[in-house]
């Protein structure tokens, strides 16, 4: 494996998500909140981590803490997905309930054939399946 891009994240305990980099150079990201506070950190988390973006990654998303997707979380969210960079990942998102399910997948329908491979997931195992798969399968 080449060397891995470094993680531009500094915890905060004020802020509701952590992240960590996986182990085949994507991301994991838990979320657990997506407060106004939180999106404005994890926008600027993401569009640091989209420059450069080169490589196929296999980024995970946890938000089985997370009860409400608000429409800015929606929105911020669609922003990210329709950068040219999300070409170049594929995201499972890990959710609680089907009222999360859905929104998650508004936001995958809203980025209008743009953005990540997304898959949405409510078993942590299932998603990790998925995310194994050849990542040449994205292409």
């Amino acid at each position: 494996m080449t060397d891995l891009k470094p993680l531009y994240f500094t915890p905060d305990p004020k802020i509701g998500f952590t992240a960590e980099r996986r182990a085949d150079g994507g991301l994991n990201v838990i979320f657990k909140d997506v407060t106004h506070e939180t999106l404005g950190h994890w926008h600027q988390f993401a569009e640091e981590h989209l420059i450069g973006s080169d490589r196929l990654v296999r980024n995970l998303y946890d938000l089985r803490q997370v009860d409400h997707i608000s429409d800015e979380a929606i929105q911020v969210a669609v922003e990210l997905n329709t950068d040219p960079s999300t070409r170049n990942i594929r995201l499972a998102v890990v959710v609680s309930s089907e009222s999360m399910r859905v929104a998650i997948q508004q936001i995958n329908d809203l980025s209008t054939g743009s953005g990540a491979r997304m898959g949405i997931f409510t078993d942590l195992a299932e998603a990790e399946t998925w995310l194994a798969r050849p990542i040449e399968s994205m292409v």
